[in-house]
């Protein structure tokens, strides 16, 4: 008797086509969600940057706001450290 081969090397296993479509549209609908944000963003430091700023110390400021306070830290006492070591302090 003939072993039954398995769905996925056939192709033929059932797939609920409507969950699939709806995830799929999902990650569409945010992915346009996130390059509208990303190119809101980008406008917002253009116009600091007209005004003035420097955008660059702007994202570091950003990204600085956004870490854990004591992983933040650490991570300056570690920067400290090694510009110490490379006698750059």
């Amino acid at each position: 008797m003939a072993k039954p081969k398995n769905p996925a090397e056939t192709g033929s296993e059932d797939i609920n086509s409507g969950h699939l479509r709806a995830f799929i549209e999902r990650i569409e609908r945010l992915n346009e969600e996130k390059k509208a944000l990303s190119e809101d963003i980008k406008e917002v430091y253009a116009e600091a940057k007209g005004n003035g700023f420097d955008p660059k110390i702007i994202r570091k400021i950003v990204s600085i706001r956004g870490q854990d306070p004591d992983k933040r830290s650490e991570e300056e006492t570690l920067v400290d450290l090694y510009l110490a070591a490379l006698g750059a302090n």
